[in-house]
């Protein structure tokens, strides 16, 4: 099993954060350090580290962050403009909190994804 993340903390409500969204599959929350207008993590509750550690009894919880997104999106009212959700896999993607999270982005023109 994976060690405990301050996302861990979060769901459990143990340290602050502006929560959107929580039910007892998944968490939403505002990013602290925003790199969109809207920009919002979904995390399952249960700590999954990265996509490589994914089982087969995680598909409801995985599944269930696309739907929350979707009813997210259209709270903050992005959905009909458009949005990206991102995920992250280890260090070279990108990856700083060990706790498998969706990212979603928009309220603004985001531009085209370049690859190198």
């Amino acid at each position: 099993m994976s060690e405990e993340t301050i996302f861990s903390k979060i769901i459990r409500k143990e340290i602050p954060a502006n929560i959107l969204y929580q039910d007892e599959l998944v968490t939403a929350f505002r990013d602290i350090s925003p790199q969109a207008k809207t920009h919002i993590l979904i995390i399952p509750n249960k700590l999954i580290a990265t996509v490589n550690d994914v089982t087969t009894e995680d598909e409801l919880a995985l599944g269930h962050l696309f739907i929350v997104a979707a009813k997210i999106a259209q709270q903050e009212g992005i959905a009909e403009d458009g949005y990206r959700l991102i995920v992250n896999c280890n260090k070279h993607a990108g990856q700083e909190v060990f706790h498998i999270h969706m990212h979603l982005l928009g309220g603004e023109p985001l531009g085209p994804l370049v690859a190198k």
